[in-house]
């Protein structure tokens, strides 16, 4: 807007009229609060009513003025400031934009523009406003600004809405308008589609992003890369979870006992464990690394990689206990939420492990391995029936392996005070014959694992 039009319309919260350079205290103000708002303009050489007055300048007026501002703004203002002729009087006009580094402070107060004044921000204001203003947008969150809503597979939001009402009571009709949907699920920024959407529902998420999808391999031995199957599974987000978990279940043993009068199906993994891990890596990876989710089956145990390290501040030892639920993709994990297939509370993890317990298993590994969380379910052959054939110092030296990791000759002695190391190192070997445990390492260094 010009300034003729300016000095047409009443001074308002956008623009400020000062008489005189001499006000430069309050013009600072007025730029910290415009800094602070949505910007604005201020004229100098006009009265409060827009009578013209003008201002004498020199040569070097506009450029101390300058100066000035810069001098005393933190961070420092670069405003543009010129001036113009009206009535047969100069006028200097400075104009402010809205920061991108909020607040902005004059001589270490920051006023923001309400209405017509220049407010002052109290010590709780500014807090909220650094928060408001550098708060980080997760990946998730961001827009897709190539996508549209042809891109939205109305089915699959149709079904997620009809599972999200049976699971969480969702107050949402399942008939509702694509657009309308997406936008009360929190979906657009702007109209425009994010991440979250695309991954969730789109009909081909992997051509916005690439590195989307989930690879599945079964591998023949324990130590080797040659496959007998493989799948790369490349649709939304929600399927890429359960068409992972099918290849899981088709490529691991089970097995049948009898409970009473029933027939009890197990399989060697807990399918509980399997899920709580893939949903996992798939809800919280991050998705900017260009890698894939990996599901990696092997004789003796199952890999479940991720993509990226966990969540600052989360380490691999705060997954073995409660923790605080950090969601590195806010928005896919409220929808996996919706439909059931996490909780909000830090206790997956802990599932995972209590699974693999409660079925005889070793505790699963968490590590960093290439920059990313890798969960390894382990199996072994420790059944009830090979129990009831150890001893029971061996047995207790089973449990204790199955809690720890690993046991030394000098820890079986521990949980078997009665024994000599001579006959703890017969019944160790005795464990090894049976397969049961190995050995690792030599000498005094040596110790047992199970396998």
């Amino acid at each position: 807007m010009g300034i003729s039009a300016l000095l047409e319309d009443d001074e308002k919260e956008n623009v400020e009229f000062k008489t005189s350079l001499s006000e430069i205290g309050e013009i600072l103000k007025t730029i910290s609060a415009f800094s602070n708002k949505r910007g604005g303009t201020i004229l100098v050489g006009v009265t409060n009513d827009r009578n013209v007055v003008g201002v004498d300048i020199g040569r070097n007026t506009l450029e101390r003025l300058a100066n000035n501002i810069r001098r005393e703004t933190d961070p420092q203002i670069f405003p543009s400031v010129g001036y113009s002729e009206q009535e047969g009087k100069t006028i200097i006009s400075i104009e402010v934009s809205e920061s991108t580094s909020k607040p902005v402070f004059y001589r270490d107060k920051a006023y923001i523009r309400v209405g017509r004044t220049n407010q002052k921000l109290s010590s709780t204001e500014i807090r909220n406003l650094i928060t408001t203003e550098h708060r980080v947008t997760s990946w998730d969150e961001q827009v897709v600004t190539e996508a549209s809503f042809e891109d939205i597979d109305g089915n699959k939001l149709t079904d997620f809405l009809k599972l999200a009402v049976l699971k969480r009571n969702l107050d949402l009709d399942p008939k509702s308008p694509i657009e309308e949907a997406l936008s009360r699920l929190d979906l657009l920024r702007d109209g425009k589609l994010t991440n979250a959407a695309i991954l969730l529902f789109g009909k081909n998420p992997q051509k916005f992003v690439l590195q989307a999808f989930t690879q599945c391999g079964k591998f023949k031995g324990v130590d080797t890369l040659e496959f007998e199957d493989m799948h790369d599974f490349k649709a939304s987000i929600i399927d890429q979870r359960d068409d992972a978990l099918r290849f899981a279940e088709k490529h691991i043993r089970r097995s049948a006992r009898i409970e009473g009068s029933e027939r009890v199906e197990e399989f060697e993994y807990p399918i509980e464990s399997i899920r709580e891990a893939i949903t996992n890596a798939i809800c919280h990876r991050d998705y900017r690394i260009n890698s894939s989710v990996q599901i990696r089956i092997f004789d003796d145990r199952m890999e479940i990689w991720g993509c990226g390290p966990l969540p600052e501040p989360l380490t691999v030892e705060d997954l073995k206990n409660q923790h605080e639920s950090i969601r590195r993709n806010p928005l896919i994990a409220e929808f996996f939420f919706k439909i059931g297939f996490i909780e909000r509370w830090g206790t997956g993890t802990q599932r995972i492990i209590d699974f693999c317990l409660e079925q005889g298993l070793p505790e699963p590994l968490f590590e960093i391995k290439s920059g990313s969380l890798v969960v390894t379910l382990r199996k072994y052959k420790y059944t009830e029936s090979m129990k009831r054939e150890l001893s029971l110092r061996q047995q207790n030296a089973m449990e204790y392996l199955i809690k720890h990791g690993k046991i030394t000759n000098r820890e079986y002695r521990e949980i078997n005070p009665e024994i000599k190391e001579d006959a703890a190192l017969n019944d160790l070997k005795d464990l090894v014959d049976k397969g049961l445990i190995s050995l690792k390492a030599r000498g005094r260094y040596s110790y047992y694992v199970l396998c």
